[in-house]
């Protein structure tokens, strides 16, 4: 098998060319092919100088991420990087595309760096739970300063190459074609000697200003407290103002070994490709054709109404939102404007974009002025009976091929797809609030939706900026419907003796932005409390019984932070706990006959998280979610479950089913038929097998 790294010479210049797509990752072969190569220039006699140029569309973006925690084959890049900085020649690293994580430390081990004005070159690791690990912690605050370094490597951001020139990471922006340039500017440092190293540098390190690790350690106190990279970033950057380089180096790569092997960065990498699987919907091919969508309509200007219209504009795609009298369009159009223009005012958008994306947005009052877009998304209140009359209106108006979807955040796909003549162009796309802010979007599978039309689904998530997760048809699809019965159980909570900021506090401190009472203040009680009502027509005769303390607090107009009452109090939007609440729970206690017990907080956290687990483990036994990384994914960018614990599922793995399950069979002895066990839990536990187990079925 030919080498994805060859040696050529072009002139006076030897040119060394990576060719592995499609990201030209440095995994094994790579490495020992850059080696090679290196040797090849070395012993050229004619080649004076060597450019590092990639094929395809990209600089390395990094290390072979599917090599992580597998045995290290030598050359590891560490030792790469090595060759190329101690090289007699000088090497100038030609970049394209994104040089990301380990592309970036192989480019810095060269003498020079050239890049074109798209590139983009960033160290990314932190959000892997690691640190860069072949020399990019010793290297760049040499060669930026340890403020501009610590920056970079903590956001894990690419910046782009005027940047990159302006601080001094990269030396030449080339404009027309890279090799070509890369290569001039070889020609032009050939005779250069001493060769310039950034291990050699220290007129950054000597300057700098020692204040600013403690500093970045309080900052991590409040924005990282459960994170372990970004402390060990510090650390290592402080490192290279405190140790020799070499000794520099093997500091770093203990650190980045040790973090290897960390729960953090397991579930880190677990989503990382938990995100790429999820675009992967089985039983259709990944060259099923999809239906372009050039243009785009809206039915319903209400706030979901008006995000979703946001996204289309936002992705370059003419939307038109439909209402159905011209104040509500009124409302829906001034909303639109308000959000841009707060984005204008907080220096976010240029006020030309923001008139650009504006312009892409018309309102109309007439459903025939929606005959031509190639998708339509309806965002009408949440009722069937009011979805199915708008699927019948738009049936006879939209064009033949335009997907047609439904925004609905619980209700059957398959019974509104029913009510047109072409229910294999219908499917859900739940798009969670605020739309334009918020990553996760569920593509619901009907019944009767063509694989072409859900592949066509999938894609216009992606276009739209958006992590599409394919889900299939039952009330919640997947992340409501798990969330509806971990939020059943801490209400259940607040019946036997916890108070809402009890339970709160317990899911923050496990890791969660907020807990289920303070996301219900967010999104509306009264959201909420609909929900519920709509759950319960559905529910049969002889199921347990429901909580009321919810419903009580609804029907009371308490809806939450737009009232500035719901289970808690506020003041602008910071809860406060409130004494009426706390009246309302305990005397709703005293009705049920209930009495109110200390709930420790590990009962609190077991309950609320062996809700969630068991629930996933009925969704994948029902096949509604195809993989227990989905229910992960969904999890994460769509309800805010901590990214450094991977999921629901993937916690669950970590902790362990036979724990996971244990707790389970406690609470079903204690508490009923509410807590009866999943049986594929059962089947796994019982087979030794864990969650990740199903991943490939």
């Amino acid at each position: 098998m030919p080498s994805p790294v060859q040696y050529s010479l072009k002139g006076k210049t030897g040119v060394i060319t990576i060719d592995n797509p499609p990201v030209n990752a440095l995994g094994h072969a790579v490495r020992a092919g850059l080696v090679a190569a290196l040797d090849q220039g070395l012993a050229d006699k004619q080649a004076q100088a060597l450019v590092l140029v990639a094929t395809g569309r990209t600089f390395p973006s990094g290390a072979d991420v599917r090599e992580f925690g597998k045995p290290p084959l030598a050359p590891i890049l560490i030792e790469v990087i090595e060759r190329f900085d101690n090289a007699a020649k000088p090497i100038v690293a030609a970049i394209h595309g994104t040089a990301l994580g380990g592309g970036l430390e192989l480019a810095m081990g060269c003498n020079y760096r050239v890049a074109v004005a798209s590139a983009r070159l960033g160290l990314p690791e932190i959000k892997l739970g690691l640190i860069p690990g072949a020399g990019g912690t010793q290297r760049l605050p040499r060669l930026l300063g340890p403020e501009a370094a610590l920056a970079m490597i903590l956001s894990g951001d690419p910046i782009p190459a005027a940047k990159a020139k302006e601080n001094g990471l990269i030396d030449a922006v080339i404009d027309g074609d890279l090799e070509a340039g890369a290569i001039a500017f070889a020609e032009s440092v050939a005779a250069t000697r001493p060769l310039p190293r950034i291990r050699d540098r220290e007129d950054r390190i000597k300057s700098a200003d020692r204040a600013l690790f403690p500093a970045r350690r309080a900052e991590l106190t409040k924005t990282a407290k459960h994170l372990a990279a970004p402390e060990r970033a510090v650390a290592a950057v402080e490192m290279a103002l405190d140790l020799p380089f070499e000794e520099g180096l093997k500091r770093e790569r203990e650190m980045f070994l040790a973090l290897l092997e960390t729960p953090q960065s397991k579930a880190a990498r677990h989503q990382f490709f938990a995100d790429r699987e999820a675009a992967r919907v089985p039983g259709i091919a990944a060259d099923t054709p999809t239906r372009p969508v050039k243009s785009a309509a809206v039915l319903g200007a209400g706030t979901m109404g008006g995000g979703i219209a946001i996204c289309f504009a936002n992705a370059g795609i003419p939307v038109t939102i439909l209402e159905t009298d011209q104040a509500a369009l009124d409302r829906g159009l001034a909303g639109i404007r308000k959000n841009y223009d707060g984005l204008v005012e907080r220096g976010r958008m240029k006020p030309a974009e923001r008139d650009a994306r504006l312009a892409r947005i018309t309102g109309t009052l007439k459903y025939e002025d929606l005959a031509q877009a190639d998708a339509v998304v309806e965002a009408v209140f949440e009722d069937l009976a009011v979805k199915k009359d708008v699927f019948r209106k738009l049936d006879a108006v939209a064009r033949p091929g335009a997907i047609l979807a439904t925004n609905t955040s619980t209700l059957d796909v398959d019974d509104i797809a029913s009510v047109t003549k072409r229910p294999g162009d219908v499917l859900g796309l739940h798009f969670f609030s605020p739309a334009p802010v918020m990553k996760l979007l569920e593509v619901v599978r009907g019944k009767a939706t063509t694989p072409e039309v859900m592949a066509s689904g999938m894609a216009l998530g992606k276009a739209l900026g958006k992590t599409a997760v394919p889900v299939g048809v039952c009330f919640g699809f997947v992340g409501n419907r798990i969330m509806l019965r971990y939020a059943l159980e801490a209400e259940l909570l607040l019946e036997e003796g916890a108070l809402p900021q009890d339970v709160d506090r317990v899911l923050r401190d496990f890791g969660l932005p907020m807990g289920m009472f303070g996301m219900a203040d967010l999104a509306g009680v009264d959201v909420f409390y609909f929900i519920r009502q709509h759950e319960l027509k559905n529910r049969p005769q002889d199921a347990e019984r429901m909580p009321q303390i919810l419903d009580k607090i609804a029907q009371a107009k308490r809806y939450g932070q737009k009232t500035g009452a719901g289970f808690y109090r506020y003041e602008g939007r910071t809860p406060a706990p409130d004494p009426e609440i706390e009246a309302l729970i305990l005397e709703e206690s005293k009705r049920l006959g209930i009495t109110r017990r200390k709930i420790e907080d590990d009962e609190i956290l077991r309950r609320c998280v062996a809700a969630m687990v068991n629930e996933g483990a009925r969704v994948l036994e029902e096949t509604i979610a195809y993989r227990p990384s989905d229910i992960d994914v969904i999890y994460i960018h769509g309800f805010g479950f901590p990214a450094w614990r991977g999921g629901p599922m993937f916690h669950a793995d970590t902790v362990g089913l036979p724990k996971i399950l244990a707790d389970i069979e406690e609470f079903h002895k204690r508490f009923g038929a509410r807590w009866k066990p999943s049986e594929l839990l059962v089947k796994l536990v019982k087979e030794g097998k864990s969650f990740a187990s199903l991943q490939g079925r």
